[in-house]
């Protein structure tokens, strides 16, 4: 008999401290073909910036804008119906297979007159099994995820997000380009995206480890609803930013209770960095309300990224 236990970890995201940003404007009009957002707010040098943008409602329509909650009881009832029907799959002659589904395991129980055939039908079982749950995550845009703590669980799948919702996002990357002079780089693009992002109001995240995921906004979700928790942020400002730097490596930096990124551009001698296989990546914090500038982190960041309470994960 084989047993699958189905409990899982949950992340979660702490907002971190210091001045904070200041949206004075938000509002999105959907009109027949696309929907327009206007945004103004306040940046670290207590200038006023604004920028408006126009999103296809199609891709707008098509893209998800709210993350699935993660519950045992319907993953188990997933997964129970697709050990079944392969469990059906046997002349009763061959092998009996029973699935046995309890509080947050299934066990699976395999007879059969033929040692060698029982152990090769208890191999299809827990194949099927795996995939099964690899389905239901891949459903649900969740993924497998080991801590800094060495804790197994899942999370949302940040860079499945990243990668389905960067084209889609080209315009409001190019809205953000466009306020830049001539003779600007890619750290005046971060610098302005950035502050946008700190803007937008932040929604508290109580407990992630009860909330089942409830707390996380996909991109289009975000900017609909304008608000979001660090990671949401993240991943909506890495889209931004992949648009803009199609050929530029990308990192998520996950701490234990927050989020931030990273991009390989040249550092400057003040700002913070990471070296991950050879490669130097610029931090930066878009969770906000803290105004935080490019290439800066807070200092409870900083203390965990000295000690290695971090994991990373690339962005496509």
């Amino acid at each position: 008999m084989t047993r699958i236990t189905c409990a899982m970890l949950w992340l979660s995201c702490l907002c971190v401290s210091g001045a904070n940003a200041e949206q004075t404007r938000f509002d999105h009009s959907v009109l027949e073909d696309t929907t327009v957002f206007e945004y103004r707010w306040i940046d670290g040098s207590g200038m006023e910036k604004e920028v408006t943008f126009t999103l296809s409602n199609d891709a707008i329509n098509s893209a998800p804008t709210v993350q699935p909650n993660y519950r045992t009881p319907i993953m188990m009832r997933h997964m129970v119906v697709a050990l079944q029907k392969e469990a059906q799959s046997y002349d009763p002659r061959d092998a009996i297979v029973r699935i046995i589904p309890k509080r947050d395991t299934i066990d699976i129980d395999v007879r059969s007159r033929q040692p060698a055939r029982q152990l090769e039908v208890m191999g299809v079982m827990n194949t099927a099994h795996k995939d099964a749950y690899d389905a239901y995550l891949f459903e649900n845009y969740y993924m497998e995820f080991t801590t800094s703590f060495n804790q197994k669980g899942i999370k949302p799948d940040h860079a499945r997000y990243i990668l389905e919702t960067t084209e889609a996002l080209i315009p409001a990357s190019q809205a953000f380009y466009e306020k830049l002079a001539g003779n600007e780089d890619a750290r005046a693009y971060l610098d302005i995206l950035l502050g946008w992002v700190q803007s937008i109001p932040y929604d508290p995240l109580d407990d992630r480890l009860s909330s089942n995921g409830a707390g996380f906004a996909p991109p289009m979700g975000l900017l609909l609803q304008n608000k979001g928790d660090c990671d949401s942020k993240a991943v909506l400002t890495s889209a931004l930013v992949r648009a803009f730097l199609p050929d530029t490596s990308m990192i998520m930096v996950f701490l234990p209770n927050h989020a931030l990124l990273g991009v390989a551009i040249k550092p400057l001698a003040h700002e913070e960095t990471l070296s991950i296989n050879d490669e130097t990546y610029v931090l930066y914090e878009p969770t906000g309300p803290a105004l935080i500038p490019f290439g800066q982190v807070s200092e409870t960041t900083k203390q965990q990224l000295l000690t290695g309470r971090y994991t990373t994960e690339s962005v496509n």
